[in-house]
């Protein structure tokens, strides 16, 4: 007689839950947000700090834990994306082995831009199998996109992001204050992500930065209008996360200008993430307008907006082959289909799966000539039903 072989079953939730917090003063004495959790005889943080951060912040960081009583092991470490790799996780893996501390709670706490938020969170949930830690964005970059979600990761082999996990933070501390001293290139580095959301899925925030988005800009988003900006599109932003927080759906609004972008981003060491993002939604809504899926007058008010706010193109950039291996590589990480979000009309998109390497070629072309004028006077493709 046969016995049938044992065979067990497993089934667990992925848990994600967490505060995204606006404060102001995040290093004042008085408030209590970085003690979190606060447990007793928990006074020991590692702090991965952002070596370019102005020194005043950088003073009133280690001033807070000399008042709290906290004893901070903090570790600064270059930004950018050139820094974004293996031996930068190595460099926080070290340093963490090197200092002792509770690994339920006393968090590790990130402040930087988006590059540190995910090489340290990566190092976080790698640390004894997932240390927790808070995110205390100092770019508007990681503001309204990298700190709030869970994505954290790697460049590595020429890929990006390409080593990584979904790993939620304990807490988003949000202040605005790291936002007034960064230069005019990297408040319009951010001001490209919460325009990725504006075109593709609010149009109530797109009208907002028609109106406000010059002066957000020249206040570097200290003035009232800014505060409430930046809210909208973390507004959107986790309206589009949430949901999908474990990306199981792969067709994703918020990958708008994220498809092309990574071929160029990567190679460029000059080229910022925000511009390569930019650069994509350009040919985007190219694509978009010859394919007759964006009305004219959108495809206007999207061209419109980007003269206003004082962004350019840097079309200089535009690399047909590198666009296309991109493609390519998006498509393997989507599933198989391209899954390619084009706008329908200011606030609305649509997905697409058969985007060819002619019609890149077409619009690199065609944008770098002019990049206003090919996209609004474009001939509408014939293409077949």
């Amino acid at each position: 007689m046969s016995v049938a072989n044992a065979r067990w079953q497993i089934r667990a939730e992925r848990p994600a839950d967490y505060d995204i917090v606006e404060t102001e003063g995040i290093f004042d004495v008085r408030n209590p947000l970085l003690l979190t959790p606060n447990a007793p005889g928990a006074n020991r943080r590692f702090v991965v700090l952002d070596a370019g951060i102005p020194r005043h912040h950088a003073a009133a960081l280690e001033r807070y834990f000399e008042c709290h009583g906290i004893r901070a092991q903090i570790l600064r470490l270059p930004a950018g994306e050139q820094n974004k790799n293996l031996q930068t996780y190595l460099t926080i893996q070290r340093a963490l082995d090197a200092f002792p501390f509770h690994r339920r709670d006393e968090p590790i706490i990130v402040v930087g831009g988006g590059v540190l938020c995910d090489v340290a969170g990566f190092a976080a949930s790698c640390f004894r199998r997932g240390v927790p830690h808070i995110r205390i964005p100092t770019t508007l970059m990681a503001y309204v996109d990298a700190a709030v979600g869970v994505k954290t990761g790697f460049n590595f082999d020429e890929h990006k992001n390409r080593i990584g996990s979904f790993t939620p933070p304990l807490r988003v501390l949000l202040d605005r204050q790291f936002l007034d001293s960064l230069p005019r290139r990297h408040i319009l580095n951010g001001v490209c992500e919460i325009l990725k959301l504006a075109i593709i899925k609010d149009a109530a925030l797109f009208a907002r930065l028609e109106a406000h988005g010059a002066g957000c800009i020249a206040s570097r988003f200290q003035d009232t209008q800014s505060r409430l900006v930046l809210n909208q599109a973390i507004d959107g932003m986790l309206a589009e996360l949430a949901p999908n927080l474990f990306e199981d759906e792969l067709a994703r609004a918020v990958d708008f200008g994220h498809t092309l972008s990574y071929g160029l981003e990567h190679i460029r060491s000059d080229l910022l993430h925000g511009e390569a993002v930019l650069l994509d939604m350009v040919i985007s809504t190219f694509i978009a307008r010859r394919r007759h899926l964006l009305p004219e007058a959108d495809a206007t008010r999207i061209l419109h907006l980007f003269d206003t706010l004082g962004i350019v193109p840097q079309t200089v950039h535009l690399d047909i082959e590198r666009m296309w291996q991109s493609l390519h590589e998006r498509t393997e990480h989507r599933n198989g289909l391209q899954r390619v979000p084009l706008p329908a009309s200011v606030g609305q998109c649509v997905f697409v799966n058969d985007i060819t390497r002619d019609e890149i070629e077409m619009a690199v072309r065609s944008v770098m000539n002019h990049p206003v004028r090919a996209i609004l006077e474009s001939p509408p493709e014939r293409r077949s039903a």
